[in-house]
Parts: C-alpha cells; structure tokens; sequence
C-alpha cells in the first residue's frame, strides 16, 4: 500500500456514474415495478452501500477509509438505467475506488434482478451491458 500517513486528514468527495443498458420492455418493467425479484433499484441501492464499505476487501492496494456517507441514485432512460454514486469521507485519501465499487455493484445487482428478461432464446444476453463506469467528480476541501 502506498504510505499516506504524512498527507493532512480533509473531507474528500468522489462520485461515479455508469450505465446497464437494456431492452426497452425491461426498462419498462423496471418502471413499472413489475421485477419478479422485486425493486432493483431499491436493492441495487442497499447493495451500493455495501460494496462502498467493502471496498479494501476486493481491491486489495486500497486503504480501509471511515466512510462519512454514501448516496446512490438512479436515473432511468428509455432503454438504460444511469447509476451515480457520491461518497464522502475525512481522511487522507481519496474515495473514488469506493464511488466506483458502489456503482459497477449497483449495475450488476440491476443486471441480476432483470436478466431473465434480456435473455434470448439460446440463453445469452444479446442487448444488456454495463458501459461507462467512470469518476465524473473528485475532490478534497480543506
């Protein structure tokens, strides 16, 4: 691990976006609350928060930061779902690993909960994918 122990301890601010791209009649289920699993957005949610606070443990190189909050949020397209996840905490280092976790986790959750609807008639999943995960802010106040 890289030693931060000499950096000042600031609030820091990191969010991520990323999307599931989807058939438009799954959206629309989604939408519509009609998920055979449930709420994937709800789930996609608590899974975010989850994986935000696990981070270190799949990402080996990553310090174990004291989490001050996680907000994940969804927007929903026509034929996509946009994950965003803001973490904030006070520390040495930044936090943008966790707002990544917390949304490539909420993606996958979306996926697992709907992919009984993407799949074809040979099993594969010809339309869903999970695009442009990626750090759209990140930032230390002092």
């Amino acid at each position: 691990m890289v030693d931060v122990s000499g950096k000042d301890v600031v609030h820091r601010v990191a969010t991520a976006t990323g999307r599931i791209l989807l058939r438009r009649e799954t959206v629309d289920a989604v939408r519509e609350g009609r998920v055979r699993k449930g709420d994937p957005l709800t789930v996609a949610e608590v899974a975010s928060i989850q994986a935000v606070k696990k981070t270190p443990d799949l990402i080996p190189l990553c310090h174990n930061v004291p989490i001050g909050s996680v907000d994940t949020s969804f927007t929903i397209g026509e034929s996509h779902i946009e994950a965003r996840c803001t973490v904030t905490a006070i520390y040495r280092t930044g936090v943008e690993m966790e707002a990544l976790t917390g949304v490539a986790v909420a993606l996958l959750n979306i996926w697992d909960m709907v992919k009984y609807l993407e799949k074809d008639a040979e099993g594969q999943y010809p339309d869903a994918r999970i695009t442009d995960v990626k750090v759209t802010e990140k930032r230390k106040e002092r």
